[in-house]
């Protein structure tokens, strides 16, 4: 979905710009306005969207970087929506829409906004008000839509490494229905992916509800994650972390880095050896890989070595 082309404008608009576009068009095609004209209706809610997420300079910066695509998997449509007051738009023009929902559907709470516009103006051309109502808000034909669904998915950390589709079953038996799901490189515990669609169907014969799959990044036996970075820990017995020398660091890859251990390294220090952590995106740089120290004390000694133990101890060791 090409926001900008949505609203007619370039990459280089300004925030007055994306208003004036975004107003023209919502006044245009509220549903209230065109009066169940399908076409109408879904252009209303892409210009909806499109200027939820371009009116929000963190939001248009992430989908100017990462593309249409990657954006709309990143970004659920609460994500979207979430701190955009489309409702500003139409305050301008006097018309009490109070407030728009975040579902991105454009329907006002507590009544149409179109219907106070005309009800205040005595109507298009000076007729009466198109709208029958009854209580508080304009009764609409619409079709309800069906609720949306969330559902936990569990990814490991070398998939969020390289990215990953998976295939979730809905349903039970042989009438389960299955679903192929791109999964991002670089995603996060928490993020939200949709697909469209798949949720509770219309109690009234309208569109079903979108599924939404909520990441949850599985705990892995070798490496932890902190932002982009991740963190091992290596064992090194006392004369390595005395003396220094070389170890064998593993990588989420599966690769194997030699990795030169300064003389009198402390417990607890860290290495960090650059470019091997998580990607940042899809197309963003990798971060890094910390290999945190811990000296290996053993159980068990064999008599020769306790010898030289106390050799040292003797010497101030």
């Amino acid at each position: 979905m090409d926001y900008y082309k949505i609203l007619g404008v370039d990459k280089t608009a300004s925030k007055d710009d994306l208003k004036k576009a975004y107003r023209k068009l919502a006044l245009k095609y509220h549903p209230d306005r065109t009066k169940g004209d399908k076409k109408a209706e879904e252009k209303f809610k892409q210009a909806n969207e499109a200027y939820a997420v371009l009116s929000d300079p963190e939001k248009r910066q992430q989908y100017d970087t990462y593309g249409s695509d990657t954006f709309q998997k990143r970004y659920s449509q609460e994500d979207i929506f979430r701190g955009a007051d489309l409702g500003s738009i139409f305050r301008e023009f006097g018309i009490n829409v109070g407030g728009f929902s975040q579902a991105g559907g454009g329907r006002a709470r507590g009544g149409s906004p179109f219907e106070t516009f005309f009800s205040q103006s005595g109507g298009m051309g000076g007729g009466s008000n198109p709208f029958q109502s009854q209580g508080r808000g304009c009764r609409s034909a619409q079709p309800v839509k069906g609720e949306d669904a969330t559902l936990e998915l569990g990814i490991t950390l070398t998939e969020v490494l390289n990215g990953t589709e998976k295939t979730i079953s809905l349903g039970r038996g042989a009438n389960a229905d299955k679903v192929s799901v791109k999964i991002p490189a670089g995603i996060e515990t928490g993020k939200k992916l949709r697909v469209t669609g798949k949720g509770a169907a219309s109690p009234q014969g309208g569109p079903n509800g979108d599924l939404y799959l909520l990441i949850n990044i599985l705990p892995d036996p070798n490496f932890s994650r902190e932002g982009n970075d991740l963190i091992c820990e290596n064992l090194i017995p006392f004369s390595a972390a005395t003396l220094g020398g070389t170890i064998a660091v593993p990588t989420l890859e599966g690769k194997t880095l030699n990795v030169k251990v300064p003389p009198g390294i402390q417990p607890q220090a860290k290495l960090r050896l650059k470019g091997h952590g998580l990607p940042s995106g899809p197309i963003g740089p990798r971060g890094d890989l910390l290999v945190r120290f811990m000296t290996e004390i053993p159980k068990e000694i064999t008599p020769a070595q306790k010898e030289v133990i106390l050799k040292l101890q003797a010497l101030g060791l």
